[in-house]
């Protein structure tokens, strides 16, 4: 979200109740309308069924949450893309996908920051080398 906000890209999505993170509450500057529950499940589903496709950003085998992300992704019939940020081929592998699947609106998910895993760095150092390119 930081990245289309920071890149003037209409951007808009579903949180839980009471705009919980596990971090507290989420920023109001996020342009997010929360669902009727507070919990995080589903916000994900929401998400996954008002978007085109799902891109999970993600280094490890995929555990909880985020696995939770591809399943119900699966489930709903939605097109979804799990990527490793560093392999040097997925910067062209999401463009082939987003084209394939004529993705407009993109729900962008991956593990916890608590994870350890950094995936908010991750997923916006791939977000904004694909989106200088249009």
């Amino acid at each position: 979200m930081d990245v289309a906000l920071d890149l003037g890209i209409a951007g808009e999505g579903w949180c839980p109740k009471g705009r919980r993170a596990e971090d507290g509450e989420i920023d109001g500057r996020y342009p997010l309308k929360e669902t009727p529950r507070a919990d995080y499940i589903q916000r994900t589903e929401w998400n996954i069924r008002d978007s085109d496709g799902t891109l999970i950003v993600a280094r490890a085998p995929l555990t909880g949450g985020t696995a939770a992300t591809a399943r119900i992704a699966s489930k709903l019939g939605r097109p979804c893309l799990v990527v490793h940020p560093d392999d040097s081929d997925t910067p062209d592998r999401l463009r082939e996908w987003l084209q394939d699947h004529e993705i407009e609106s993109l729900n962008v998910a991956g593990p916890r920051q608590s994870s350890g895993l950094d995936p908010y760095e991750a997923a916006e150092r791939l977000l904004r080398g694909l989106l200088a390119d249009r």
